[in-house]
């Protein structure tokens, strides 16, 4: 291809800002648990869950590459792109590839299971401590017990599909020499003059859907005290 490169803004700063506090949030949630220091826990959980609710939204109503019509494509697809893997070839993907928006659904699913489950986990069943969740004791003992094993085995599926995002991010540079991660901190990429700019989301709409998710948590918060 020797089209003219241009300058494209690809993804606007929210959805930047999204990923990277989810990344600071996921290792606080780890650090915070493995030192029981379970209210900072429950209170980077909530962050989290504020955090999920504006990306649902903005993946149906924010800029274009976030809106999960525009980037999920069929499984067969995704299997497709990856057969092309070893294949050095322009980065010219305006958004998320096939594969990696199913990525993005998976990671989205397991951390919307983990504060879910949070919610109501619960190491002892029964039991009135510090170490409950939020709302452990308002649910049956079987189902605290059964939702804090999901907790467990969650984080522990969560790890592997942040394991197997990291390694595909690391072989589309080693393979075919794309860098994945420039794009995701400055927003921008370099795309053939022929290829659209994705049109980007209004920040009055980011800014509602953040407000949205934080009043929800503190709603959940109020119940819970």
């Amino acid at each position: 291809m020797n089209e003219t490169l241009r300058k494209v803004k690809v993804w606007d700063g929210w959805l930047r800002l999204f990923h990277w506090l989810i990344v600071v949030l996921v290792i606080a949630q780890y650090v915070t648990a493995e030192l029981s220091l379970m209210e900072w826990h429950f209170r980077f959980g909530y962050l989290v869950l504020a955090l999920l609710v504006f990306r649902l939204g903005w993946g149906l109503m924010g800029s274009e590459t976030a809106r999960f019509a525009r980037f999920l494509k069929s499984p067969l697809d995704a299997i497709a792109h990856l057969r092309h893997l070893r294949q050095r070839e322009p980065d010219i993907e305006v958004g998320h590839n096939a594969a990696g928006g199913w990525m993005v659904l998976l990671l989205l699913a397991l951390l919307l299971g983990q504060v879910g489950s949070g919610l109501f986990a619960n190491e002892e069943p029964g039991e009135s401590y510090a170490a409950h969740g939020p709302f452990a004791l308002r649910v049956a003992d079987s189902l605290s017990a059964w939702l804090t094993e999901w907790h467990e085995l969650g984080f522990n599926l969560l790890v592997i599909a942040i394991a197997l995002h990291v390694t595909a991010v690391v072989a589309y540079a080693v393979l075919k020499r794309q860098d994945l991660v420039r794009p995701m901190i400055t927003g921008f990429k370099r795309l053939p003059a022929s290829v659209p700019a994705p049109r980007l989301g209004h920040p009055l709409v980011a800014l509602a859907l953040l407000a949205l998710g934080l009043a929800l948590v503190w709603w959940l918060s109020m119940q819970a005290a």
